[in-house]
């Protein structure tokens, strides 16, 4: 028998999470498997009771639309998960309980790490999201000092999010539809700020609508951050190239927490060293 994870999600196609396991454990020479498994809503509870009696299953990968409705079937809830409300990693512990963790946050900004040591006198997001890893961008990146533009189909939702997550916080929420249109707003001297402009949607993910966002909205030397995976090259990023803004893709968040998930799952850290082949495989 061997050891193995897996990532869950509905629909599960479309994942790159076994590439990405998979190329680690290969080059680590692992004794190990992760694997991709189609669980329906519904099935979600019984699904997590037979992976309970499985003693060579290490634990899961959870993707839309599971991330919250796991954690009812839960044993333990590490604080950060719970404070974000959505478990992106379930980890058999030694006990044999089931733990639900966050990888999200750390894996949204391992790719800002360098930029978030330094000093800013202020730090501003405008965020398109309001579900599951939208709740963990919210809480790393208010956790880091910014003051958020939330901006979803629903703004009330927007806006509870923000009340839940950062309640003393100088946040604000908006509309989808307020980012879409040009603006002529004359934005102040933007030399010492730090200002991202994130796609925490499903938008513009294959299948789905683009997401209607005008760069106009957009300070000068802000970051588009695009947590889609599939197309890796969103209209979202190849427009704020054009407009003359850096990007950084969904495959460095989908890599950096992922790292930390193997970690748990297998005991040892994945060889990191090998990312700029991991990255170019992805993209074939």
């Amino acid at each position: 028998m061997t050891r193995y994870a897996e990532v869950i999600g509905d629909p599960i196609r479309q994942s790159k999470s076994p590439a990405i396991h998979g190329f680690w454990i290969e080059k680590l020479g692992l004794a190990a498997e992760y694997r991709a498994q189609h669980v329906e809503s519904a099935a979600l509870e019984d699904f997590i009771a037979e992976r309970r009696g499985d003693a060579d299953w290490r634990g899961c990968n959870v993707t839309m639309p599971h991330k919250q409705a796991i954690m009812p079937l839960m044993d333990r809830l590490e604080p950060l998960a719970k404070r974000v409300g959505a478990v992106n990693t379930v980890v058999k512990a030694s006990d044999g309980k089931l733990v639900g963790r966050n990888t999200d946050v750390a894996g949204f900004l391992e790719p800002l790490s360098v930029r978030l040591r330094s000093k800013h006198y202020f730090r501003m997001a405008r965020v398109i999201g309001t579900g599951g890893a939208a709740r963990a961008i919210v809480a790393g990146l208010a956790g880091e000092g910014f003051t958020l533009v939330l901006a979803g189909r629903n703004p009330d939702k927007a806006q509870a999010l923000l009340d839940e997550l950062d309640p003393i916080g100088e946040h604000h929420a908006a509309p989808l539809s307020h980012f879409a249109d040009v603006t002529d707003f004359a934005f102040d001297d933007r030399e010492g700020c730090c200002d991202l402009v994130v796609n925490a949607s499903p938008l513009g993910m294959r299948g789905q609508p683009p997401l209607a966002f005008d760069w106009s909205h957009a300070p000068p030397g802000s970051i588009a951050y695009d947590i889609v995976t599939d197309p890796v090259e969103t209209e979202f990023l190849r427009k704020a190239r054009e407009a003359g803004f850096e990007t950084i893709d969904g495959l460095a968040m989908l890599i950096g927490q992922a790292a930390a998930a193997f970690t748990q799952f297998f005991g040892v850290e994945p060889p990191r060293d090998h990312d700029a082949e991991l990255h170019e495989r992805l993209m074939t």
